[in-house]
């Protein structure tokens, strides 16, 4: 983009203001410059432009065609700028609770159960972020992450919000038995240790399946709705679509998984009362998903 595409934002400002009051003094006033001030940045972007804006009468400004035609273009601009400096650094997002989590647990545990946490908090304001993968880092902006780890080493404070066992599903219609799994396709999401040999320890089916990696898992489980084959899930991501009958387990073994689901807090949000909040009520959901089972804190 050269130069001639980019007028100085204080000559706009100056033109915009001019345009509105046709009176170079009167934009002086709003602007808080003088009027020389004002005709000066105006000139220059005409010069810049290459095209004049106004015609200077004795008594009053008038705009060119040039000049009718630029206004809305630059009110535009401005109005654009102000809504997107509002949406993120102003109003409501300013007492927004900011919550990250990676791509499979946002999809599949959080949003279905979005309606129960309005229920309960009708006034609570959250402003979502997602990854494929969780960050290798702290993102700092973000009050609250919820984290899919091996351990939770790096944050002595993150408290484990999951103790799930992985399993194969697939579609309700789709049609499968033990002894044909290593026929069929086999999804399995990559970077997690959920994998078909892990599973298929113990059971009677083929050493060379064929395996389809995915780089998220929510990619597989669309597969496996749609009837594609089967793919190794875990309990958080598809309770939801086993209780709607989207997805069956076909088989009843399972294994305990490694990784866990962690909550850590960043220590600015214990400001923010809607941190404690929304923290409580992942807590209290989990409790619910997990009771009873061995090894839980519920």
């Amino acid at each position: 983009m050269n130069d001639r595409s980019l007028p100085p934002l204080n000559h706009l400002r100056a033109f915009e203001a001019a345009a509105r009051h046709l009176s170079f003094t009167a934009a002086a006033n709003e602007l808080n410059m003088t009027q020389s001030a004002v005709s000066q940045q105006i000139k220059s972007l005409e010069n810049h432009l290459g095209q004049p804006l106004f015609f200077r009468r004795p008594r009053a400004l008038e705009l060119t065609v040039m000049g009718l035609n630029y206004v809305p273009i630059v009110r535009e601009a401005f109005q654009t700028l102000s809504r997107g400096t509002r949406m993120l650094v102003g109003g409501e997002n300013t007492q927004a609770l900011h919550v990250q989590t990676n791509h499979t647990f946002s999809s599949y545990w959080l949003a279905p159960r979005l309606p129960r946490l309005y229920a309960r908090h009708p006034d609570m304001h959250l402003q979502l972020s997602t990854a494929i993968w969780d960050p290798m880092e702290r993102v700092e902006e973000a009050d609250i992450e919820i984290r899919f780890l091996l351990s939770p080493d790096a944050d002595p404070n993150a408290e484990r919000l999951t103790w799930d066992q992985f399993y194969p599903v697939c579609a309700p219609h789709y049609q499968v038995d033990l002894n044909s799994i290593d026929q069929h396709r086999l999804f399995y999401c990559s970077a997690m240790m959920t994998t078909w040999d892990a599973w298929a320890e113990g059971q009677s089916i083929s050493s060379n399946p064929k395996i389809t990696h995915c780089q998220v898992l929510g990619t597989a489980l669309t597969a496996a709705e749609a009837g594609a084959g089967l793919v190794m899930a875990h309990d958080c991501t598809v309770q939801h679509l086993l209780t709607n009958r989207r997805l069956i387990r076909p088989f009843d073994h399972s294994v305990d998984m490694t990784e866990a689901y962690y909550l850590t807090q960043n220590p600015r949000a214990q400001r923010n009362p809607m941190a404690a909040q929304f923290s409580q009520w992942v807590k209290d959901e989990m409790a619910a998903d997990y009771s009873g089972r061995e090894g839980t804190q519920a």
